[in-house]
């Protein structure tokens, strides 16, 4: 997660905070939504988790797909190179200025 505007990381703050949110324990469900017309949905615990956010999650190869739950959601969890990713994600956080933090949180 680097400070330039050119990252292809969507929303870089929300993306550090869904990271944070799942830690090394907490799965991502992915509840199947294409029979309801809705699309699949994302969460941890009840927190809902951008569609941006998990596919570029998923297509960066940082989630795994662990099993079901017994409501047949997929649970993910963060691969070695997810907990990795996150690790260098809270390292570049703590390093930027307030306005920096501001910035990116506003501007994505």
């Amino acid at each position: 997660m680097d400070a330039s505007g050119n990252s292809p990381i969507p929303n870089r703050a929300e993306t550090l905070n869904v990271l944070r949110l799942m830690g090394d324990y907490a799965p991502m469900l992915m509840l199947r939504g294409d029979a309801d017309g809705y699309g699949d949905r994302w969460s941890i615990d009840v927190h809902p988790v951008q569609p941006a956010i998990a596919t570029y999650l998923m297509q960066s190869s940082y989630l795994v797909d662990t099993g079901a739950t017994e409501l047949g959601a997929r649970k993910l969890a963060l691969t070695e190179s997810g907990v990795e990713f996150r690790k260098d994600g809270l390292l570049w956080w703590s390093k930027l200025g307030l306005f920096e933090k501001l910035k990116i949180m506003a501007l994505g």
